[in-house]
């Protein structure tokens, strides 16, 4: 039984990332949705309420599942005994940032395989900071991100300073 998983931050979850996850899901067993707990970085949401996102818009994917994670993701792969990472890829940019990574991964564990997907066409542009910076200045989030995510984002953006 092969299973992989989909890091990152997730911070929110875009369309392009479920793109990603609904892709990778048809390819394994089970997918792994790993949401990352980054100290060095201000997340706009907590990891319960990533975790819980991307539970909601997953909710009808069987073989899908959410955790997260803190720590080296070669660590947590040997944790959970898989050895296949996914990597959505927008650009040249991204490839080379997770070319590094997927090279640095591999020197922690030898056994990790990272796979690359790019994404549809449809979500090239896409990023969280790209929807988070919308959603700061109210503009229209149809789209971006799963419609069941909108009424969160925007109520997390209200109130902030444009």
């Amino acid at each position: 039984m092969k299973t992989a998983v989909y890091p990152g931050s997730f911070d929110p979850c875009t369309n392009g990332h479920l793109d990603v996850i609904k892709r990778a899901s048809r390819l394994f067993d089970t997918l792994i949705v790993a949401v990352l707990i980054n100290s060095s970085k201000q997340p706009s949401f907590s990891v319960e309420e990533r975790v819980e996102m991307l539970k909601s818009v997953t909710k009808d994917m069987d073989n899908v599942k959410i955790c997260s994670f803190s720590g080296l993701l070669a660590d947590f792969m040997k944790n959970i005994n898989s050895s296949i990472i996914i990597k959505g890829i927008r650009a040249v940019s991204d490839f080379e940032y997770e070319f590094q990574m997927a090279l640095t991964n591999r020197t922690l564990n030898p056994e990790l395989e990272t796979l690359f997907l790019h994404t549809s066409q449809d979500y090239m542009f896409l990023s969280s900071s790209i929807v988070k910076e919308i959603a700061k200045y109210g503009g229209c989030l149809d789209g971006l991100v799963p419609d069941d995510l909108i009424p969160i984002i925007k109520s997390r953006f209200e109130n902030a300073d444009a």
